[in-house]
């Protein structure tokens, strides 16, 4: 009972926050100087056009009520109308969404791999040459910028060796007929290398820290002494009894990291040209497409929160010491 008040007590949190992010993007963006339909006016229309517009996004009226306008269209999951692509933001978002969670998703998992697996290897070798170059080497991936990363990366492999594509999904001309065809071609796949690289080769520093200051703590319990003793294997030590019970963290740091990785994204999504929501978000924002701009802020913010709130329960159900305390 305990457990279940707890979960229920950490959803009403999350939804106490999703509604805090709801309310100060409403008001960042309408509080903003300027009119919100500048780059939707014609400079030729006349007054009474430019009033029945502000009339037909509902901007005519009073703040407040512009307000519980937006919170009853949002519960039945109308975001707007683009006033740059004149079509639902959740259309748009939705169509760009899925290229932004497979970038995410590729690029952790690769990190997540390596990182796990070198931290491993680094807390076993501790002390030794690997060790020392690999340290410096990975504190130095993960202070390296992004973007700054990513245009190194088409510099040496698109630019000068032309290995890989500079930009976009697909080829210039190439049509898939679904979706499907285009995510298992082969062509989205090499695309799609210089930006998942980007990102792993910065994420990857969080697992691999992680995993080998757990591992180093997990090494010296009482264990894995006892396991030493029985003489087992070093590979049964390390991976089936040190590493499974240093995993914890890191897994639920996985979870957290999918909500960060996609706030990332939105660099290494312009600079690669990757038609997914980051790229998106930095558009209308130039556009000045506020409610385009506002969906996308949100649709990020929920997958921060809703993966926050994964990470949590996964903890718990990982650790039921979690949830007795």
């Amino acid at each position: 009972m305990k457990a279940f008040s707890a979960i229920g007590a950490r959803v009403i949190q999350t939804l106490f926050v999703l509604w805090a992010v709801v309310t100060i993007l409403f008001f960042l963006f309408r509080l903003m100087p300027g009119s919100p339909l500048a780059a939707y006016i014609d400079p030729n229309f006349t007054p009474e056009q430019q009033d029945a517009l502000m009339a037909r996004f509902g901007l005519d009226k009073p703040l407040w009520q512009q307000y519980f306008i937006y919170l009853g269209n949002l519960l039945q999951g109308d975001l707007g109308e683009s006033f740059f692509y004149r079509t639902s933001v959740a259309d748009r978002i939705f169509a760009l969404l899925p290229n932004t969670l497979i970038l995410t998703f590729s690029s952790l998992i690769l990190a997540y791999g390596i990182g796990v697996l070198a931290g491993a290897y680094l807390a076993w070798k501790r002390g030794g040459a690997v060790e020392q170059i690999a340290i410096p080497l990975v504190l130095t991936t993960r202070a390296m910028p992004e973007f700054w990363l990513g245009m190194i990366l088409l510099a040496v492999f698109s630019f000068s060796l032309g290995w890989f594509p500079a930009g976009g999904t697909r080829p210039p001309g190439a049509d898939y007929p679904t979706l499907w065809s285009l995510y298992t071609s082969a062509d989205f796949w090499r695309h799609m290398t210089l930006p998942v690289l980007t990102l792993a080769i910065y994420a990857q520093g969080l697992p691999l820290l992680l995993m080998r200051s757990n591992m180093l703590d997990v090494m010296k319990e009482d264990f894995v002494t006892m396991a030493r003793i029985k003489g087992l294997s070093s590979y049964s030590v390390v991976i089936r009894h040190a590493a499974r019970n240093a995993l914890l963290p890191v897994m639920t740091s996985f979870a957290i990291a999918v909500g960060y990785q996609i706030q990332g994204n939105v660099v290494v999504e312009t600079v690669f040209s990757w038609p997914g929501l980051g790229r998106e978000l930095v558009r209308a924002v130039s556009a000045s497409d506020y409610p385009l701009a506002q969906g996308a802020f949100l649709m990020i913010a929920v997958v921060v929160i809703a993966m926050n709130l994964v990470a949590d329960l996964l903890y718990a159900v990982l650790d039921p010491r979690v949830t007795r305390e």
